[in-house]
């Protein structure tokens, strides 16, 4: 093997490794298996430490039985609160998880539009690091926006100027910019979005949790 490498060319042995690269991150995906469907997700490569950490809890089985606590139609579907698990009926939720926080990985490349999975986090008053859960996430659903829209959360200094893809992507599927450098966003959802808005369609509560459960039976790493 090392003697095989010696006879690529410059281009070529680049084109491998970006190839490799790419390999890598297509084999880190998520099946959430869920009582609303199957729902598919990659985890980005540049948020490391929110990527290891879920595929830990994924094998540990942490997420295994656990509820969508917290769903709200057009903004997000909210998941991983262990207390979650076997919760009764019109039990609080919203306040477990495994006892560690995680520092943020903020990028320009990674917002919310739809389908983007993100880490829940305590808000900026108790939290002025923004650190997030150690397994509390989110998945956006959003609405699609208008330019003009976009333009005012610049205008008001709500965002920063948004890029192509941002502009490109809040006004065809949408999503929820205002959370933009604000909240970890690690991953997307690849399949399953059909999914997404089945739950964000769920009837809830007061406190925003589904009147009928809707669990994650099971979470597992995709082949």
């Amino acid at each position: 093997m090392k003697y095989c490498r010696l006879l690529l060319s410059p281009l070529a042995y680049i084109l491998l490794t970006f190839n490799l690269c790419m390999n890598t991150m297509a084999q880190t995906k998520i099946v959430l298996q869920t009582t609303a469907g199957d729902i598919k997700i990659m985890l980005y490569d540049d948020t490391p430490k929110h990527k290891e950490n879920f595929v830990k809890l994924v094998e540990q089985g942490y997420y295994d039985g656990l509820l969508f606590h917290r769903v709200i139609a057009d903004f997000m579907i909210q998941g991983g609160d262990p207390n979650s698990r076997n919760a009764a009926s019109g039990q609080m939720l919203g306040d477990g998880g495994p006892g560690y926080t995680l520092p943020a990985e903020f990028s320009i490349y990674h917002f919310h539009k739809k389908g983007a999975l993100a880490a829940a986090r305590l808000g900026d008053a108790m939290n002025p690091m923004k650190e997030s859960s150690g397994s509390q996430f989110y998945i956006v659903q959003g609405k699609v926006l208008t330019d003009p829209q976009l333009d005012f959360y610049v205008n008001s200094g709500k965002h920063d100027p948004f890029t192509p893809e941002q502009r490109e992507a809040y006004t065809t599927v949408g999503g929820v910019p205002h959370l933009d450098n604000a909240y970890t966003v690690f991953g997307e959802v690849t399949e399953g979005m059909e999914i997404i808005d089945k739950i964000a369609a769920a009837q809830t509560d007061s406190r925003n949790r589904p009147v009928a459960d809707i669990e994650i039976i099971k979470a597992y790493l995709a082949e």
